[in-house]
């Protein structure tokens, strides 16, 4: 029987393909778009981190999502400097969520207020994400904007506080394999990560459509 880390890994494959493979990503990472289009991605995600983070310390107790909570992983910060270097220091009075953020942000707190489980699903596609693909993603802005190695503009996807990512991704999988849940609630948990893809995957949609290629 497979183990719960390789069981939500397996169902959400096909979900975390089509995220990374939208045109959005594919335009950005291809350097066919501007560093503006850089800078609203990281807009939007600011809104998903701190629907994400917001809620931690309150769930840092919670039997079932509180071994999750690793200070560790935090993003907020760090994309706030970076939003300050891509927008300037009034970056927030011009913040703005696009109405797929929204309804991607409003879903993590949902679950964050009121089901750790699903909190646990959020929390897995993001952080997980983030710590592997994001590399790719900082690789490439550094190339196509100039930004320092590890400096402003990519620190979000600068992990300074985990020493071994490999070691970390395994600690993390082992955590998710102990979850306190019956099969039930694991099954709940698995259809929560694909709706985060989903909701992710609008979320890059709607940015396609802000900045289309022009034919």
């Amino acid at each position: 029987m497979d183990s719960f880390s390789t069981v939500i890994r397996t169902a959400s494959h096909e979900q975390h393909v089509e995220a990374e493979t939208s045109t959005f990503m594919s335009d950005l990472l291809g350097g066919r778009l501007g560093v503006d289009a850089y800078a609203r991605y990281t807009e939007q995600l600011w809104f998903v981190y701190e629907a994400l983070e917001a809620g931690a310390g309150r769930l840092a107790s919670d039997p079932v999502a509180g071994p999750f909570i690793r200070p560790a992983l935090f993003r907020l910060s760090a994309l706030e400097r970076d939003l300050a270097h891509l927008r300037g220091a009034g970056w927030r009075a011009g913040l703005s969520a696009l109405p797929a953020t929204r309804a991607y942000a409003e879903r993590v707190r949902e679950c964050a207020e009121s089901w750790p489980g699903g909190y646990i699903a959020h929390h897995y596609t993001r952080y997980l994400g983030d710590l592997s693909g994001g590399q790719i993603i900082r690789d490439r802005a550094e190339k196509a904007w100039g930004f320092e190695k590890k400096g402003d503009g990519v620190r979000f996807y600068v992990f300074e506080e985990v020493g071994n990512p490999a070691a970390f991704k395994r600690e993390y999988r082992e955590l998710l394999d102990a979850v306190r849940a019956d099969d039930l609630e694991k099954q709940r948990i698995v259809a929560e990560c694909k709706k985060a893809f989903a909701l992710n995957t609008g979320v890059f949609r709607a940015l396609g459509e802000e900045f289309p290629l022009s034919a």
